[in-house]
């Protein structure tokens, strides 16, 4: 089966080397010189994988790469770049790039990582995002929203989410909380786990909202969207 990519990049020369190779490679190859019209073309196409340039006029490549993943298109994303810097590079990856590839690359590094994203099974892209009544755990982007609004979370809160969600309606014991998330095989005897479940059931239980945090006296806790 013949791989439609798009390839968004301002710069022509640089443009023109990626869809001649690409389409050497045996790749069906689509272009676009701004963001804008990346966008569009990304939100319409059906598309295999995205190429997608930092820097972009028009509409820079971070905008665009929030508004792809926004409107719930999980394409695989390969940002290009020419900054170097860890931070820019990590700000990419929350926003739901799956992957970074720093200028001037190699064409056989840059195919490399294509080939390793279109291997990525479908069932991972599936997984993407976890949801639980009207509560929503974004995978890539890291973002979590109830009913329209944002849940700012601490590190430890969006993995003890995450375990809980990835369980949901299943009781999930202090002693499984506390092995998969502090790695710890004995009972610490602290109150550690309830502060945390405590903190979190504030963020993600609003005041008039369906509770979805239940605490099973005896058993652990649940994230439940059952009655």
């Amino acid at each position: 089966m013949t791989r439609r990519i798009l390839v968004v990049e301002d710069d022509a020369d640089t443009k023109s080397f990626l869809v001649k190779g690409l389409t050497e490679a045996g790749f069906v190859v689509q272009a676009a010189g701004d963001g804008r019209e990346g966008l569009y073309l990304a939100t319409d196409g059906g598309f295999d994988l995205i190429l997608l340039d930092r820097m972009l006029p028009k509409l820079d490549g971070l905008s665009v790469l929030k508004s792809i993943r926004a409107a719930g298109i999980t394409t695989p994303l390969l940002m290009l770049t020419a900054m170097s810097a860890v931070d820019e590079r990590v700000r990419g990856l929350r926003e739901g790039a799956d992957d970074y590839l720093v200028k001037p690359f190699s064409f056989n590094e840059l195919t490399a990582r294509i080939d390793a994203l279109l291997r990525r099974p479908q069932d991972q892209a599936e997984e993407r995002v976890l949801v639980c009544k009207d509560l929503e755990m974004d995978m890539i982007s890291r973002r979590v929203m109830r009913a329209g609004r944002t849940i700012d979370l601490q590190p430890r809160e969006y993995q003890m989410l995450e375990f809980l969600m990835r369980r949901k309606n299943r009781v999930v014991s202090r002693t499984m909380l506390l092995e998969g998330l502090w790695d710890y095989h004995f009972d610490p005897q602290t109150n550690v786990i309830d502060v945390h479940i405590s903190k979190l059931r504030r963020k993600v239980d609003a005041p008039g909202e369906f509770a979805l945090i239940r605490t099973i006296r005896g058993a652990g806790y649940m994230l439940s969207d059952e009655g």
